[in-house]
């Protein structure tokens, strides 16, 4: 019965990394950009983003999530402005020849920590999950160890599995994409993910 409880979870991070944000703009571009390992990478910084909030929600560390919630201005203020320098980043990037090449020159840890950081900066995550997981009865008294942790375990997995196809997809067609297509997405996707950038900075006045 128990086992029912990381198949919920796997939805809950299927659902929750489904969202369209900056992530999924970023994760694209790096796909089309470098291939589909530096893209599914960069998904896997935000999947354990999505477990560690989840983590927190799960096993009820309200000490923890009140805290977050408390500095989410400053918080918000680093993810926004980290946003916006990618953003800008993206936008002046030009394809490389070779993306094999590309992606070992930049690093695998970079991309997975950029967007586990940026996922991070979001803690209002954690009150998405909190409401879930309540209505589960996921950390509360009545919640065990076991429960909560394959909860959590399937909301890692379900946001993994969503990068998976995702990046999976888009590198799929990605041969089809001239140089200068794939110069158009990057500038594309550069200012989509610095308006979501500024966005986030404009929303702390509010």
């Amino acid at each position: 019965m128990e086992t029912s409880f990381l198949l919920r979870g796997l939805l809950i991070g299927l659902s929750v990394a489904a969202v369209v944000g900056p992530m999924s703009v970023l994760c694209i571009q790096r796909t089309l950009h470098k291939g589909f390992r530096y893209g599914f990478v960069s998904g896997l910084g935000v999947a354990t983003a999505d477990g560690l909030y989840g983590c927190i929600a799960g096993f009820g560390l309200t000490v923890i999530a009140s805290f977050l919630v408390h500095q989410q201005g400053w918080i918000r203020i680093i993810g926004g402005l980290f946003l916006i320098y990618l953003g800008i980043k993206t936008l002046l990037t030009r394809p490389a020849e070779h993306a094999a090449a590309a992606a070992r020159a930049s690093g695998w840890l970079s991309a997975y920590l950029s967007t586990l950081l940026l996922t991070l900066t979001n803690p209002l995550t954690i009150l998405s999950f909190a409401a879930i997981f309540a209505g589960l009865g996921i950390g509360s008294g009545n919640s065990n160890f076991v429960t909560a942790l394959l909860v959590v375990g399937g909301v890692f997995l379900g946001s993994a599995l969503w990068w998976l196809l995702l990046t999976g997809g888009v590198s799929l067609v990605r041969g089809r994409f001239t140089p200068r297509w794939l110069l158009w997405i990057n500038r594309i996707s550069g200012l989509v993910i610095t308006i979501f950038g500024v966005v986030a900075l404009i929303g702390l006045n509010r």
